[in-house]
């Protein structure tokens, strides 16, 4: 029994407080890593979606449809080096052309993908043809 002045932890109590506390400090630094870790993939799946966006408005809003077959190339966006590829091909009615874009960051490999339709037999810096005048 303890003398009516003292109070306080014991030895053991103390151990045991600091254990729990240990245990609750190391699962919230694996937690910010983890938080940290997936800030910075988002980030890159961001700016991913960026370059496959702007190379879809590239096909959109050029006058001549996209050539047929795969095409690669590079580009720098966002301070990364992002590889591009399309593959174009006609859809089954040869109304449309389907173009599947996707790119890929050189180091890390993050992903991106999209896919679009453009009609494929307009071309809109044609001249268009007039009847000769009477």
């Amino acid at each position: 029994m303890k003398p009516p002045g003292e109070r306080g932890f014991t030895l053991i109590e103390m151990l045991v407080a600091l254990s729990v506390f240990s245990l609750a400090a190391l699962a919230l630094i694996r937690l910010q890593a983890f938080t940290t870790h997936n800030a910075a993939e988002l980030e890159l799946r961001v700016v991913a979606q960026s370059v496959v966006r702007n190379r879809a408005v590239e096909i959109l809003t050029d006058p001549r449809p996209p050539a047929l077959g795969k095409q690669e190339g590079a580009v720098e966006n966002g301070g990364w080096q992002w590889q591009w590829t399309q593959d174009a091909k006609l859809t089954e009615d040869q109304n449309f052309i389907q173009v599947d874009i996707s790119a890929r960051e050189e180091q890390s490999g993050a992903p991106a993908s999209l896919t679009i339709l453009r009609p494929s037999g307009l071309v809109l810096d044609e001249p268009q043809a007039t009847a000769p005048a009477d």
